[in-house]
């Protein structure tokens, strides 16, 4: 159980944003939860649904007194939000942030706070292509891995505070480097993303019936090329230095695939996708479909529901609190 923080303030009271101020205030882990965001009427249905205590638009009025701040924003408008209420950060206040790429932020955070105020940047690998604060739920980080990167100068009691509650949120924590972290979650996250919307840009050329032929497969390998164009396009922008190898290094695989495709070369053909799925089973054995059973994915409970059912671990990545997937 986390030590109890005095007053938590979420900027961004979106998808994410939403769903972690209500699991706080669910969890009683806050004495009061304070939501800021730019649209006073969400801000007033997230505070009747009890998502949160209080709410404002004015963001230093929403951590004024906060010894725990939370950016919910995306990432490319962070720098400027730490600025503008950094004058009212209190010494042994903790900044953290929901963000999906880290080297950027670690790289300026830490340098606008004031002292005895410690960056700590976390990213929840869970969330929705949906996006809003009407599709919030307390539940949406259980059984999601949390990844916890500390900045240069955070103190080691406010990365247990962060560690903790992500933990008393039901979430598996892990530790890394914001460079790390980037290069990593590239593969994993930005990159799948990068592809499905190269997809659905090449579609263009499809045939005009092709829709009508979508099927399941269709629907799981496009469902994230419908998360926001602007997420995500500031996404990939904030962390194209680590996007750059993997993105070349799959360029030569569909360009060998395309080869022995076109030489007729059955058996290579069958090697590379027997190689394909090793890789994968190696890589992340737990991500896979549920045994015996291709088109369902496997709940953190162990559990079974279908692709598209709206489901804690949903969707796309995050900011905007849309999500981190």
């Amino acid at each position: 159980m986390t030590d109890r923080f005095e007053r938590l303030a979420v900027l961004g009271l979106g998808l994410l944003g939403g769903s972690l101020a209500w699991a706080v205030r669910e969890r009683r882990l806050a004495r009061e939860v304070v939501g800021q965001g730019r649209r006073a009427p969400a801000l007033e249905a997230a505070r009747a649904r009890g998502l949160v205590d209080r709410v404002t638009t004015d963001a230093r009025a929403a951590v004024a007194g906060a010894d725990l701040v939370v950016l919910a924003t995306p990432v490319e408008v962070m720098a400027e939000l730490v600025r503008r209420v950094a004058p009212e950060l209190a010494a042994g206040c903790v900044v953290s942030d929901v963000g999906s790429v880290k080297g950027v932020l670690a790289e300026t955070l830490p340098g606008l706070l004031p002292p005895g105020v410690s960056y700590v940047g976390a990213h929840p690998m869970a969330g929705g292509h949906r996006g809003g604060v009407e599709r919030a739920r307390p539940d949406l980080f259980e059984g999601a891995t949390c990844v916890v990167c500390p900045g240069p100068a955070a103190t080691s009691e406010a990365e247990a505070r962060v560690e903790g509650l992500w933990r008393a949120l039901g979430s598996r924590v892990v530790r890394r480097e914001p460079a790390a972290h980037d290069g990593e979650v590239a593969w994993t996250s930005h990159v799948p993303h990068a592809l499905a919307f190269a997809y659905g840009r090449a579609l263009s050329g499809a045939p005009r019936g092709a829709g009508d032929l979508a099927g399941p497969g269709f629907r799981d390998f496009t469902r994230i090329a419908r998360s926001d164009p602007a997420l995500w396009g500031g996404i990939l922008d904030a962390n194209r230095k680590a996007l750059a190898a993997p993105l070349a290094r799959v360029a030569e695989r569909l360009a060998e695939l395309a080869r022995i495709l076109e030489a007729g070369d059955t058996e290579a053909v069958e090697r590379f996708l027997t190689e394909a799925r090793a890789v994968l089973e190696r890589l992340a054995p737990e991500a896979g479909p549920a045994e015996g059973d291709e088109d369902t994915v496997r709940r953190p409970d162990g559990g079974r529901r279908e692709p598209f059912e709206e489901g804690p671990r949903g969707g796309s990545h995050g900011e905007n609190d849309r999500t981190h997937e």
